[in-house]
């Protein structure tokens, strides 16, 4: 179930991003917003006819009475989450129309181990091999995205320059003789 999920959302992006080279309206950051909200709307009654027909809602009381931090903190942790979750989405599709779904990939892949190494610093769990490696692999992948990024940058300008070249050695020759 989790690499299926895993795999979804390894397409979604790409997917966002295709939907957004294929707009037949000029793309604004509305546009952006629009198409978020209809993605989250689709997913939530997705969610919630599947959480009806589990009958979860009625676990819900019993989970906050039962929780470690409290019923109320319970209540506030199920109101937040979502609204930081979609912070989150809405932020990975600003970096998409800004940018590329790679790069919001990348950014998404760092941030998952930096999460983790923050719940070790603050709430003191374990710092585990799998956590390390975690951690290592994504930020190999972010300065390798990065290092190539600007490899192409350089090598893309010295391309201008040259064709710059061109252009002024081709207008220099057609000039008439004094």
């Amino acid at each position: 179930m989790t690499l299926g999920a895993a795999a979804l959302y390894g397409f979604t992006m790409p997917l966002v991003q295709l939907t957004y080279m294929k707009a037949k309206q000029p793309l604004t950051y509305s546009l952006v917003l629009q198409m978020q909200l209809i993605i989250c709307f689709f997913a939530t009654c997705f969610c919630t006819v599947g959480m009806l027909i589990n009958k979860d809602f009625q676990a819900i009381p019993r989970e906050a009475k039962v929780h470690d931090l409290g019923e109320t903190k319970y209540y506030i942790l199920l109101a937040f989450s979502p609204i930081i979750w979609q912070c989150f989405f809405l932020g990975a599709n600003g970096v998409i129309f800004y940018g590329s779904s790679l790069l919001s990939s990348i950014v998404v892949t760092v941030t998952l181990p930096l999460t983790e190494l923050l719940a070790v610093i603050i709430y003191h769990e374990s710092f585990q091999a799998e956590k390390g490696i975690s951690l290592f692999l994504s930020l190999w992948g972010f300065v390798s995205y990065f290092f190539g990024e600007v490899r192409n940058s350089k090598k893309n300008k010295r391309k201008k320059n040259i064709s710059d070249d061109d252009n002024t050695t081709e207008i220099e020759s057609t000039r008439p003789a004094p």
